[in-house]
């Protein structure tokens, strides 16, 4: 197969998934002969490549996050193509999005933990609402009285926030401006999305795919699929 059909192919399948496809799942849709026999990897890398160079300019972007690749949006263009949708964009409140850092940079860490450097309890709605979006989930318990459950970051958080590892989270100092078009300072902590109570979150269609910057990646001799 010459290298702009299997460009095509690898187009038409970002375009058909609802989710970051891995190179591993694109190298698996063509037959074992379609891919150059030992380079299937290059050959799907450099369709990526391509793919990406020709969206320069474009209202759309080739993104990468921790489970693989992915058209969006592009964030400029959020506030046009955002009228499409009747569905609001969902609101957090500051409690939420805090408690959402601090797993994120302390992690493994506890309620208790996160109540020490807040100063107030943590509301049962926020872990729930943290867990049931998916962004956070139980990795062990401390060894410790009680045996707290310790909580850390899933790869569904890091494609939300378009991170390709932890590696790329923006210096802390950075988070509170980098959140602010999504915090809500009047959101009660009870209802800190618009998502219908112990339902999981709709799958946002490709236009609402407007993640936060992020910072400068790492050296592709350093990145993982």
């Amino acid at each position: 197969m010459t290298p702009e059909r299997i460009k095509l192919v690898v187009e038409g399948a970002l375009f058909a998934a609802r989710e970051p496809v891995s190179v591993e799942r694109l190298i698996g849709l063509f037959a074992k002969d379609e891919l150059p026999l030992g380079g299937e990897r290059q050959a799907v890398r450099a369709a990526l490549d391509a793919i990406a160079a020709e969206a320069e300019g474009r209202a759309y972007e080739l993104a990468r996050v921790a489970s693989g690749h992915r058209f969006q949006v592009r964030r400029e263009f959020a506030p046009w193509v955002g009228r499409l949708f009747d569905e609001r964009a969902p609101r957090y409140s500051r409690a939420l999005l805090e408690t959402l850092a601090l797993i994120a940079y302390r992690q493994p860490t506890t309620r208790g933990d996160i109540e020490q450097v807040r100063g107030v309890a943590v509301s049962p709605s926020i872990m729930r609402t943290l867990l049931d979006r998916g962004w956070i989930r139980a990795v062990g318990q401390r060894e410790t009285p009680g045996r707290p459950t310790m909580y850390g970051t899933t790869r569904r958080f890091l494609d939300y926030f378009n991170l390709r590892s932890l590696d790329d989270m923006p210096p802390l100092a950075e988070i509170k401006a980098l959140a602010e078009p999504e915090l809500d300072d009047d959101a009660p902590e009870e209802q800190t999305t618009d998502d219908a109570p112990g339902e999981p979150p709709a799958q946002r269609a490709l236009a609402e795919v407007v993640q936060l910057p992020v910072a400068a990646p790492r050296p592709e001799n350093a990145e993982q699929d």
